[in-house]
């Protein structure tokens, strides 16, 4: 296990059952994760399938510090998901829930399991918005520009 304090991004979705719940509920299960400290939570938002199938989807993006290694935290994510009922019957199927390791560090990497920085990221405007409001030097304009013909709602809560 590496002993250096890492930024990490996370990437949360859900389109089944009671998806705002389940991503509220899971921002919170990040934050208990061994050696790991939740440093900021985005707003959620509401955002229509994106390559994807299914009722909308609710989703939000974390910022955490943690001394996990990249692998052991994608395997702690997963884990997460299949607590939260997840299963993969099909790529993009509807999801109770999606946890997306976007930025590991600066680290880059290309492997069967893993790929950092994700490779989709800058593509997803349920992925941009809500980076913008806790990391917004990894948003450019352009970059949200491209991203403005999919529709996306801020979910307030009461």
């Amino acid at each position: 296990m590496q002993t250096q304090k890492v930024s990490a991004v996370v990437a949360l979705g859900a389109n089944l059952g009671d998806a705002l719940e389940t991503v509220q509920q899971a921002i919170q299960n990040l934050s208990t994760l061994q050696n790991t400290r939740l440093i900021k939570a985005s707003s959620c938002y509401r955002t229509a399938p994106h390559q994807a199938q299914g009722p909308d989807f609710i989703n939000a993006v974390v910022l955490l510090e943690t001394t996990l290694s990249a692998r052991q935290l994608l395997m702690d994510l997963q884990d997460l998901e299949h607590a939260a009922g997840r299963t993969r019957s099909y790529q993009n199927a509807p999801r109770t829930l999606d946890l997306d390791l976007i930025f590991y560090g600066d680290q880059v990497l290309n492997t069967s399991e893993l790929t950092l920085p994700h490779p989709r990221w800058h593509e997803r405007a349920f992925v941009l918005h809500p980076l913008a409001e806790i990391c917004p030097e990894r948003v450019s304009s352009d970059l949200l520009n491209s991203v403005q013909h999919q529709a996306i709602e801020r979910v307030f809560m009461e």
